[in-house]
């Protein structure tokens, strides 16, 4: 896999690269990230090799980071190559309760402050950043529905929101007629699996693709944290009071999960971030990845990450050291009770195949093996 193999963006014609660049670093602003050189190379690396997606958000780096990355597209003529997205909810003024959430106004004040800051007169991906409680989904997706016939968005998508909320949305589009989501974007890693149970089904079943972030839990799946005691410690912002509170990652299963993620990296001769991206990456129902990167290194590094294949054995070992619990109702969902259902007979559920996209055994048969000088 490459930059440059571009999938569709669920169930839409939007062409987007397997890895998006997640920009969350542009500025400092927030005491740590990027500064503006910096950003720039690392921008001028991901979209030189062929990347094609960006996402960003009106909150990132109070600002800086939109400001960033549209002055960077303006300034190389990029527009009409890149896919951008960012992203509404969080509240731009404390004082004014209409300044954040998802309701209409607050939508329509985010959005012109966006394309301000970015230089652009649309976006082609607008996420809701994370549901509010109280908006009723109607309104919502009726809003966004409302700016993609203007033509100020192309597309938009759900971010961190329940599962029920996300099928409640596509399914009353899909009645009325209005335009549908096509994506969806939640945390997802070896350290983080719980989307497995609900989110990445019902993407599947309604046609939204997957884009991960943190794929590397917040760098703690990049092997820089040691165990001590019940905590960590590492030269990263894990150890920060307020992040670590958001995200504990410091817990018995992870540091399990990573040290069977320390010992594939060592036998595939990677860095643990890389087979850990990797792992993501391939997982189904994934579309496009978000990574972010400090220096243009570590971009190189992330982007290479989905450039070799991890074996079945090895992968098999992430997989059952990263496993989440099997809580009710999903009991219920396992060979236990299904082979009940289904009776003596093997029965498999209908997929989509298409010739053209699956060679016949006769035809594989067929195939020339490769000389040395293919491998």
């Amino acid at each position: 896999m490459s930059l440059k193999q571009y999938v569709t963006l669920g169930r839409s014609g939007l062409r987007v690269s397997p890895l998006a660049l997640g920009t969350m670093t542009f500025g400092t602003e927030w005491g740590w990230g990027s500064e503006p050189a910096v950003a720039r190379q690392v921008f001028d690396r991901y979209v030189d090799q062929g990347g094609n997606f960006l996402d960003t958000a009106d909150a990132y780096t109070n600002g800086k980071s939109e400001e960033l990355v549209g002055q960077f597209i303006d300034e190389r003529g990029l527009r009409e190559r890149v896919v951008l997205a960012t992203k509404f909810t969080f509240n731009a003024d404390p004082s004014n309760p209409n300044a954040g959430g998802n309701g209409r106004k607050n939508i329509c004040r985010a959005l012109e402050g966006s394309l301000r800051r970015l230089k652009t007169d649309y976006v082609d991906l607008y996420w809701m950043h994370v549901w509010d409680r109280i908006t009723p989904v109607e309104e919502v997706m009726y809003t966004l529905n409302d700016l993609v016939r203007d033509g100020r968005i192309r597309h938009y998508g759900f971010s961190d929101v329940p599962a029920w909320y996300v099928a409640r949305a596509q399914t009353l589009a899909e009645k009325e007629g209005k335009e549908r989501l096509i994506a969806l974007q939640l945390e997802y890693s070896l350290a983080e699996r719980n989307i497995e149970r609900e989110h990445i089904p019902v993407a599947q079943e309604l046609g939204m693709g997957l884009c991960p972030w943190s794929p590397l839990a917040g760098g703690f799946l990049s092997g820089k944290y040691r165990q001590e005691g019940q905590t960590g410690k590492g030269d990263g912002r894990l150890d920060e009071g307020k992040h670590a509170q958001l995200f504990n990652r410091f817990t018995e299963h992870n540091w399990r999960v990573l040290d069977a993620l320390v010992d594939v990296a060592k036998q595939l001769n990677k860095t643990p971030a890389q087979v850990a991206l990797n792992w993501v990456a391939t997982q189904p129902g994934v579309t496009a990845t978000i990574v972010g990167a400090s220096n243009v290194s570590q971009l190189q590094d992330n982007l290479s990450a989905i450039e070799f294949t991890i074996p079945a054995e090895l992968r098999t070992r992430l997989d059952e050291a990263s496993a989440i619990e099997v809580l009710h109702p999903y009991t219920f969902f396992g060979p236990a009770i299904q082979n009940r259902v289904m009776g003596e007979n093997p029965v498999r559920a209908w997929t989509p195949a298409f010739p053209e996209q699956t060679p016949s055994p006769a035809a594989s048969a067929k195939k020339p093996k490769a000389n040395a000088a293919e491998k």
